[in-house]
């Protein structure tokens, strides 16, 4: 008789990447990126999956999540899940512990994956064999030749016709500067390539229409978290008053918060990060969600661990090419995705997510 397969364990581990220059958006500054790994075994072989989270992640990981998947089989994913948000009933879904089933589901799908020799895209049925991106960083803290250089490679290097910045500086204090930085980006890329900008919630309602409507002659045409993403309200109202595309939901942890968004008609595209919504599972509903209103979903950040589950979403606008996780995922993943003509292209020779741990250069971050 032949053995059931088995989820027989989970381990994580916990890396921590100093930035290459110092890095700020409109309502934070950072110098270090995060890294949860995630790794399922089972029959033979090892999932991958990971988190931009906090290493509080790993004993959530290795403690509760682990002791829910234990013994399920990994082709049943949708029940591995399950247990696993039941298991955590009382310690919080939002958060750091969705950001720890995000990574351990992400693992479980490419585990899936390799043990059945597929790619995560063809388990999960392909819409797009490409998916867009747009180059993402413009970092409050850039001065115009990091800026120029950023904005160069995007759009000449790599031919990606869609670039974004950060604006809403010092929580959005210094929208003059703001301004300008949105005319000099529009003057490096010239007038062919689509200008988005990020505000990371940093300004407040009437403010943010006001820069929207100066910022019109930069031809801006997608404008994120112009103010907080728990503002609702606020959203709608700046989206009824300006010309660009009003996105947000990279903080959504579960599916009532993509829903309570989708139904305040808060957005023309919504947002969802396959590292902290809940992983590919929760993703694909996300993504639902907004195709019952007829809107596209774009996947925000981690663009090597969307690339399977966005191919897979007919109603995808684009996944976030973010300067952060692209330096990282090229520096410790094998098999991270080449960018060049503006689109990411899942291997179909490579089974799972297609992404292999560089375990000796991984380890010059490890910090757990």
């Amino acid at each position: 008789m032949r053995q059931e397969l088995q989820i027989e364990a989970l381990q994580a581990s916990v890396y921590q990447i100093p930035t290459d220059a110092p890095e700020a958006d409109g309502t934070l500054a950072w110098s270090k990126t995060t890294l949860v790994v995630a790794e399922a075994r089972g029959g033979g072989q090892r999932g991958l999956g990971y988190t931009y989270a906090a290493g509080a992640c790993k004993p959530l990981i290795e403690g509760p999540l682990a002791q829910a998947v234990a013994g399920r089989s990994p082709m049943d994913i949708t029940g591995a899940w399950e247990a696993m948000v039941r298991a955590i009933r009382n310690l919080g879904r939002p958060g750091l512990v969705s950001c720890a089933i995000s990574a351990v589901d992400t693992a479980l799908w490419d585990l899936k994956g390799r043990l059945l020799g597929l790619p995560v895209c063809r388990l999960l049925g392909v819409a797009y064999p490409e998916v867009p991106i747009y180059g993402s960083g413009g970092f409050t803290t850039y001065d115009e030749t990091a800026a120029r250089a950023q904005l160069e490679r995007w759009t000449g290097e790599w031919r990606i016709p869609r670039v974004k910045i950060k604006i809403g500086e010092s929580w959005g204090t210094n929208p003059e500067r703001d301004l300008a930085r949105i005319a000099f980006a529009r003057q490096v890329i010239g007038p062919d390539t689509e200008l988005y900008v990020d505000a990371n919630g940093g300004y407040t309602r009437k403010q943010a229409i006001r820069v929207a409507h100066r910022m019109a002659e930069s031809n801006v045409t997608w404008f994120e978290e112009p103010v907080s993403s728990d503002d609702l309200d606020g959203l709608r109202e700046v989206r009824d008053q300006v010309e660009p595309d009003v996105a947000a939901g990279e903080y959504g942890y579960d599916l009532a918060y993509f829903a309570r968004m989708v139904e305040g008609q808060a957005v023309d595209c919504l947002q969802a990060d396959v590292t902290r919504c809940g992983g590919i599972t929760e993703w694909l509903r996300a993504a639902a969600v907004a195709a019952a209103r007829n809107l596209h979903v774009s996947g925000h950040c981690a663009p090597n661990l969307h690339a399977h589950v966005a191919a897979a979403v007919p109603n995808l606008r684009h996944l976030e090419y973010f300067h952060d996780h692209v330096r990282i995922e090229g520096m410790l993943l094998d098999g991270a995705l080449d960018p060049r003509g503006g689109v990411l292209r899942p291997d179909p020779s490579r089974p799972g997510l297609g992404l292999e741990l560089k375990r000796a250069d991984a380890g010059n971050f490890r910090v757990s």
